[in-house]
């Protein structure tokens, strides 16, 4: 679990988010969305420490990570896993190779034990034997799942995804939040994801956290989205494919 308490950031002056509070919890797909410019970036490079809260607190479960030192918070970042927007795959390194790099950087165990690990996470991701490829020959979908299985190389507790279906089709995206799900739940992580698609909101928002002009709007899961109430999420600049889509589905389910 992540609790973040009435966490606030400012640049130059102007307020990027203002006092938020939300818990992530453990087990769930946990999804931050907004339109661009909300402070869904800023709230989540908050909550790695990538930015230092103007006030407020971040507990991860019961430590509290804003007050914590330089050395406390690396112990932390080893219980964290990262996907990157667009995989930030290292080009030069085989699938095997970018896998192991936080094996290489964080663990002592033996390059037998390393590759054991890896073709683990690579099973996992469904993209087994493919150890010795590199990223150019695969598909933005495998590359997608070797960003994953990189994420998950050290068991994390705490997985974060940065727009993971950014510049896949509907149908990869569709699988590739099947998958975080999948892994989610199979190794009780929090998970938080910062996205703009709609359709992972509708498949596996368990949780939503809608941010507007740096606050909290709305906050629930995709089984109330469309009763909310809330007049800045039916805003149809940003919410008319959402709510189509949900409709949709809506009117599709038996």
């Amino acid at each position: 679990m992540i609790e973040v308490k009435n966490v606030s950031k400012s640049f130059d002056g102007k307020a990027a988010i203002t006092d938020i509070s939300t818990v992530f919890r453990e087990g769930q797909t946990n999804l931050i969305i907004g339109r661009s410019g909300s402070g869904k970036t800023v709230l989540l490079k908050c909550i790695l420490g990538l930015h230092e809260p103007d006030s407020g607190q971040i507990f991860y479960d019961d430590r509290n990570f804003t007050k914590m030192k330089i050395q406390e918070r690396k112990l932390i970042r080893k219980e964290l896993g990262m996907v990157f927007q667009g995989g930030a795959l290292f080009d030069s390194l085989s699938v095997e190779q970018n896998i192991r790099f936080p094996l290489d950087m964080f663990t002592e165990l033996t390059m037998p034990e390393k590759v054991n690990r890896v073709n683990f996470c690579l099973e996992h991701v469904n993209i087994a034997k493919t150890n010795k490829l590199y990223p150019s020959e695969l598909s933005g979908g495998m590359q997608k799942r070797v960003a994953i299985a990189r994420a998950i190389a050290l068991n994390p507790k705490y997985l974060f995804c940065d727009e993971p279906n950014s510049g896949l089709d509907p149908e990869t995206a569709t699988l590739i939040d099947d998958l975080i799900q999948m892994l989610t739940k199979e190794f009780n992580m929090t998970t938080i994801i910062n996205t703009h698609d709609m359709n992972s909101v509708i498949e596996i928002g368990e949780s939503v956290l809608f941010l507007h002009n740096g606050g909290k709007c709305w906050e629930g899961s995709n089984q109330n989205i469309l009763q909310s109430g809330n007049k800045r999420l039916e805003d149809v600049s940003f919410a008319n494919k959402l709510y189509a889509q949900m409709k949709k589905v809506s009117e599709n389910k038996p």
